[in-house]
């Protein structure tokens, strides 16, 4: 858990069977209430916030990508070279 003040706060009613499961799971893992629901939240909000930013190919469109890429008619712009150039300088 982080060490940063504490003090913003979500608030929200469940039913008491929830409520039993979710003291019980934290009891399982050894932690308090606060801190099993803060950080299950906070892994799953990371979860769906990264799987947001990512893109997913099936294998049809994905090797039609690659054949795009490796094609004859793929050149790189003139902004693409000079960023690679950037680039290779940085890492030498």
């Amino acid at each position: 858990m982080s060490t940063a003040r504490s003090d913003a706060r979500i608030n929200f009613r469940l039913s008491n069977e929830l409520k039993q499961t979710i003291e019980d799971a934290a009891a399982e893992m050894g932690q308090t209430v606060s801190d099993f629901a803060v950080s299950t939240l906070v892994q799953t909000a990371r979860k769906i916030l990264h799987d947001q930013q990512v893109t997913r190919l099936s294998d049809r469109d994905r090797q039609r990508f690659l054949a795009m890429l490796d094609g004859e008619s793929s050149k790189p712009n003139d902004a693409l070279v000079k960023a690679a150039s950037r680039y290779k300088k940085q890492v030498r």
